[in-house]
């Protein structure tokens, strides 16, 4: 299979792209990016792109599964026209070019709780995200909505820090349906999203992070 990432160099983006080269299903993955990362892999290319000009680089968006790792926070991107550009508008227009190229598989990450009608701009953005994406006619749609994630990121987010902490203790005793909002590693998303990825499901499929928990933890 060819994989196509963007978003590679983000938490759950890392793993994925790591997990993806040591899985012999994958001899081929292409990771679209802002600039160069300096990853050397026999597997992987590596395209430098303008996301503000995505039709220049429909050639590099083709494949069998594009996965969607791109997000930021509004204390990353406090302007809210960037701040919805990475996390709506591009990700809706590669997945558009991704189906007029014949992908069959998009699988992105939102974020649990994500709502197109609510009243947090985070949750709003996701959900809008969700919608728009869910009308494209891929052959599995796949939305990952996991809740705090757990890993080490290149720069700090020191509220995420606290938030994890905080997590350790409270997951024990988040049971029924707050399970959901349990706190999850990166790596086992990633785990998760390539696992689906291998099913060749069809239809649209949305995962809470007590599921995507569930799935990495049978592998």
């Amino acid at each position: 299979m060819k994989g196509i990432i963007i978003g590679s160099s983000g938490l759950v983006g890392k793993e994925l792209l790591h997990q993806l080269c040591d899985n012999p299903a994958f001899d081929a993955i292409t990771i679209l990016v802002r600039r160069p990362s300096g990853i050397k892999h026999p597997k992987v290319k590596e395209v430098v792109i303008d996301f503000e000009h995505l039709d220049n680089y429909k050639e590099h968006i083709k494949g069998d599964v594009v996965f969607s790792c791109l997000g930021t926070t509004r204390s990353q991107s406090p302007d809210l026209k960037t701040y919805y550009k990475i996390d709506y508008e591009y990700p809706v227009k590669i997945a558009w070019i991704a189906t007029e190229n014949k992908v069959k598989q998009f699988h992105i990450i939102s974020a649990v709780g994500a709502k197109e009608k609510s009243s947090n701009s985070y949750l709003k953005v996701k959900g809008e995200t969700e919608v728009n994406i869910s009308v494209i006619k891929f052959d599995s749609t796949h939305f990952y909505r996991p809740s705090i994630l757990i890993g080490k990121r290149k720069e700090p987010r020191t509220m995420e820090q606290i938030g994890v902490a905080a997590m350790k203790v409270v997951n024990p005793f988040l049971f029924g349906g707050a399970k959901k909002y349990r706190s999850i590693a990166a790596a086992d998303v990633a785990k998760a999203m390539i696992a689906q990825s291998l099913k060749h499901l069809e239809g649209t499929f949305y995962y809470e992070s007590d599921k995507i928990q569930e799935i990495a933890d049978q592998l």
